[in-house]
Parts: structure tokens; sequence; C-alpha cells
């Protein structure tokens, strides 16, 4: 299309909406009707650890979002010479997990506790053996249940908890709806009824039930939609909240809120059984498409869901590109005392590329990017380390590849239960987030890491901005009886599966060896944690 039939579709509302809401980074992508990204706009912000919390303030969330879309809405105006006034659907997507708590007229009662947060532990022992289901920390019920063990005032006057994006949905819409995907990094959820698993909700009222809360979980829950259910419209006041100039209308079919997950699943294109993706950004987490149940439950591993409600294991770990980030930026710092400017784009590409020259092993190099704690090794705190013998092979190839490969360390702990115990196949494994803007780099490690093919599309920068506006066009647009799948196999991706890049032996084999190490360090993490 050219800029002119552009700037009519959007005139005309023949486009989508999506915003994700990310740790570092609230992003909008507005699409055509083909499905393909014509504008966007971003607001950069940071959780921040209050009272030992990490947390956002709410206030920013809406400035955030405001920003965010004004920043579109600038761009399609330079672009197309057009002001957006209304779109065919929009969606919301977020961060999965956390907790935020509201009383009967709908006041914040607790810091929005974020899925960053390692203070559940408790909780989510005992969650875990009373559902016999691995309840993880980040979940909003653990949260819930460890106000509940840490005898916190507000809990009795919780009528409602949900995660963020399903509380900008609910501003947005007043619908308590959210998306199944998002839903299942809640509470669980049974993938027969797409819905809350009613027989493990009985087993928490039953738990709690000397306390006398004035009320039973299913009240607090928002309400279980699948992909392409209508989840309601942008109300007025929603309109006014989202373009402070007031050129926006109300009455926008809105599609169910999403978790980052759900949104990376559907812009990969990885929503089919036997398929997967892996989200590298702050935090890494990997998606798998399940033919079977798994046989028994773990602590490493997920159960969630597809944003059509298919079952799906994943393996989300806290800590992934902070540090290496951490380091760049010093390098930067390096550079810039000579006197030298170098554009970040250049500095990153020049140095996850001379990874490549490194070892396969790191060269003896070790390192941890625990920012915050990681629970998949047990860390309930993070202390960012890197360490080396003597005889290390210390050099500036070796260093950014172990940096590289720590990043990936947590998660293939967890995708090796995966794999090598439970023997889950997988077809296909999809990158998309920071760690592959490189090209051919986090790919290369990745698939290392996972002795997996790996697929990086040209349209993963996007990210679940894109993805969360799919899931909006999906609801508009599908046909009776059309499947998720079938709709981003055949009117999104078409034949397009990305480049793809197969695991090197030698990599695999020098992975294998950087975990040992990476194992057997574990403990040095921990004492550094314990004493500082």
């Amino acid at each position: 299309m050219d800029v002119r039939s552009i700037g009519e579709a959007i005139k005309n509302g023949n486009t989508a909406l999506g915003i994700e809401f990310g740790s570092t980074r609230i992003k909008a992508v507005l699409i055509d009707a083909q499905n393909q990204p014509i504008a966007s706009g971003s607001h950069d912000w940071e959780n921040h650890l209050k009272n030992n919390i990490w947390t956002y303030p709410l206030e920013e969330v809406w400035s955030g979002l405001q920003d965010c879309y004004a920043n579109l809405k600038k761009e399609v105006k330079e672009k197309y010479g057009v002001t957006i006034t209304t779109f065919g659907a929009m969606g919301f997507s977020a961060m999965m997990h956390g907790y935020l708590a509201f009383d009967e007229k709908d006041e914040q009662l607790a810091e929005f506790r974020t899925w960053r947060n390692t203070i559940t532990e408790q909780a989510s022992e005992e969650l875990s053996k009373v559902f016999q289901f691995h309840i993880p920390q980040r979940w909003s019920i653990a949260h819930l249940y460890q106000a509940i063990l840490n005898g916190e005032e507000h809990v009795k006057d919780v009528r409602f908890f949900t995660t963020l994006a399903g509380y900008i949905h609910w501003q947005l819409t007043g619908e308590k709806a959210i998306g199944i995907g998002d839903a299942a990094g809640m509470f669980p959820i049974d993938s027969a009824t797409k819905d809350w698993d009613v027989n493990m909700i009985g087993q928490f009222d039953q738990l709690v039930e000397a306390k006398a809360f004035p009320w039973k979980l299913e009240e607090l829950l928002p309400k279980v939609l699948v992909a392409g259910d209508a989840a309601g419209v942008l109300t007025e006041a929603g309109a006014k909240l989202l373009d402070t100039e007031g050129d926006l209308q109300a009455g926008i079919p809105v599609c169910p809120p999403e978790g980052d997950a759900g949104t990376g699943m559907a812009a990969t294109n990885s929503v089919a059984v036997r398929t997967g993706n892996v989200s590298a950004g702050t935090s890494v987490f990997a998606m798998a498409v399940l033919e079977n149940t798994l046989s028994k439950p773990y602590e490493e591993i997920d159960m969630v869901t597809t944003p059509a409600g298919d079952p799906v294991a994943m393996v989300h770990c806290n800590n992934c590109t902070s540090d290496l980030n951490a380091w760049v930026n010093l390098l930067k710092e390096c550079v810039e005392a000579f006197g030298v400017k170098v554009d970040m784009n250049t500095l990153f590409g020049t140095l996850y590329n001379k990874a490549l020259e490194g070892d396969a092993d790191c060269g003896g190099l070790l390192a941890y990017n625990y920012f915050s704690g990681e629970h998949i090794t047990g860390f309930e705190a993070g202390r960012p380390m890197f360490v080396r013998k003597p005889e290390s092979k210390f050099n500036l190839a070796n260093f950014m590849r172990v940096h590289l490969s720590t990043s990936l360390g947590a998660l293939k702990t967890g995708m090796d239960i995966l794999t090598k115990q439970e023997h889950v196949e997988l077809d296909k494994m999809l990158g998309h987030g920071g760690l592959f803007k490189t090209k051919g780099v986090g790919q290369r490690i990745l698939a290392a890491a996972i002795d997996t093919p790996v697929y990086v599309m040209e349209t993963a920068g996007e990210g679940g901005a894109w993805g969360i506006a799919l899931l909006a066009s999906y609801m508009l647009n599908k046909e009776e009886g059309e499947s998720l799948t079938s709709y981003l196999a055949q009117k999104v991706f078409g034949k397009e599966e990305g480049e793809r890049m197969d695991p090197v032996a030698s990599d695999v084999e020098g992975f294998e060896a950087f975990m040992q190490n990476y194992k057997k360090g574990l403990a040095i993490e921990r004492a550094a944690v314990e004493s500082l």
C-alpha cells in the first residue's frame, strides 16, 4: 500500500492497535488490514525497588501509556498526514503474573507486586503441595496467599485482583476480564473447560476457611476469555484516558487482554503443537506447545496456555540481558573516555559478533546475570557476578560469549527437563526480543543451548505489541469456526517461517561444558548473596 492508501485506511479505522507493557518499554504497534505494522510508538520506563518489592507506581502506568500513544499518534500524523480517531479493534498486553488488588470502591490496596519479586516462597510451596500442581512464586495467587500468610491487613478488603494487562483493560473498557494465557499466570486453568480450575478454587477456599474472609476466591478473579472472544469496547472515559488530546472515539472493540507470553506466541506463529518460542529481554522465557501432558509437576516448569487455551509448558527465568547490557554500557563509557562517540546499535552489534570468535565453552570464564532472585536455581536475591581462574582465557570474545551464554543458563536448566527427562519433541523454536536483534548471534547461542533449530523472523523486533495487535485483528476478522492457529498460519505468516539456524555440534558441546561450570559455580553465587 502507498502512503495515501494507508492514510485512508487509518482514517476509516481499517486498522488494529496493540499496546504492550514490557519491563523496560511500553510499545504501541498499528497494523493494516494485511496485518503488517504501519506505525509505532514507545515509552521507556523502569521498575522500582520499594520496601524490598519490585513495583511500578500506577501513575507511571498511565503517564507511560499516554506518552506511548502520543508518540504513535505523532508518527501517524507525520508519515500519513492523518489524525487517528478510531481503530477497527485494539488490545492491551503486559508482563504476566504479579498482583494488583482493589477494594469495593475500586481503590488500590497494596503496591503493584511484579513478576520480578521472589518473596512468596512459602506460599508457592504450600499451594503447590495442596494443588499437586506447581504454583510459581510469580503467580498472582501466590502473592495473594503470601499476603494472607503474612497477616497483611488489606487482604480482608480485597474484592478484585488481576494482572497489569487485566487492570489496564478494566480501566479502559469497564470489563473485569482477562485472556486465558494471562489468566494461566494468575491461577491454574482447566484446559477442558478453558476456565479457572474449579476444583483448585475449592481447595483454596477450604485452605483459608479458618480466616473467615468475607469473600470466596472465585468472586475476586476476572472473567476468563479466549482469543477471538469479544471483551468489551473502549469507553468514553477510556478514550480520554488513552488520548489526552481527545481525538480518539469511544466504542472501539477490544480483544481479551493478554500476557507477554501469549503475545510472543502470536507474534512468532508458535501456537501450534510441537512449536515453541523464546522471548529474551530483561527476563527470558520459553514456551512449548505440548502434544501430551507432562508425567509430573516440576518446580522449574509452569503449566500455562496459548491464547486459545491449549496447554503449554513454560520455563520462565527472571534474569536475561540486564547484566549484559550493563557491561556493554561500561564498555561504551570506556570508548567515550577516549573522545569517541559510538552508536549503541553499532556497539551492540560489534560486541555480540565478537562473541562468536570466542571459545565454545567461554574459555573457562563464568558469570551470573542475577539482578534479582532466580527461582529455577533457588535464589531469593541476586548478585550479578563475573569470575575467572588464573588460567582462564580472558579476552573480549570470551567475555562477551560468557555473558550471552549465562543469559540463557537458567533457561537451559529448565529446558533440559522438557527435552531430556520428559522427551518433549519440538520441530522448531522461534526467537524474539532484544537478544536476537543482532542478526545470527543470540540465535546461534540459543540453538546451542537447547540443541534445536531456532528461527528468527523479520518481525521479531516488533514483539508482543504486534502480537496483541494480531489478536485484536483475529477477533475482528476471523471467519466462522476459524482457529487462531489457522488464522496466523494462513492470513498473517503464510509460508514465512523466518531465518533458520541449526545448532552447531561444537557449540552444543561447548555450551554443555559451560553449563557444568555454571552449576558448579552456583555455590559462589550463593555465598555472595548470603554475605552482602
